[in-house]
Parts: structure tokens; C-alpha cells; sequence
């Protein structure tokens, strides 16, 4: 994986990459390309998706919620 560009504007650290286009820091700010800064919360699960783009199929990263059953 690539590295980190992506400071936290929380706390200042350099965030973690955990797929491509998506980032995280260790006091539970995020960042993701087409959401920008965001805080986690414990219902979300970050996952890959397939997704076909200009004839080619490609991960990217998505964010589901968990559901109460």
C-alpha cells in the first residue's frame, strides 16, 4: 500500500492507510476521498467492493453499517 499524505486534524498524527483512498487515525478520525473527514463509529465496517469502471472491474473502499438484529 501506499503512504499517507492525510494529517489528522484531530490530533496531528499521520493517518494510516487502509485501502487506497481510505485513511485512519488512531483517535478514530478517518478520510476518504469522496467524504472527506469524518469520525468513526463503532456500526461502521470498512470493506472492498467490486465495482466495474470503464470496462475494468476495480476495488474500492466502502463503508457499510451494521445492522441491530
Amino acid at each position: 500500500m501506499g503512504k499517507s499524505n492525510k494529517v489528522c486534524v484531530r490530533c496531528g498524527r499521520k493517518m494510516k492507510q487502509q485501502f487506497i483512498g481510505l485513511q485512519h487515525c488512531r483517535c478514530g478520525m478517518s478520510w476518504k476521498k469522496d467524504i472527506g473527514y469524518f469520525e468513526r463509529t463503532p456500526d461502521m465496517v470498512f470493506a472492498l467492493e467490486r465495482k466495474t469502471i470503464e470496462k475494468k472491474v476495480k476495488q474500492v473502499p466502502v463503508i457499510k453499517y451494521k445492522s441491530e438484529s
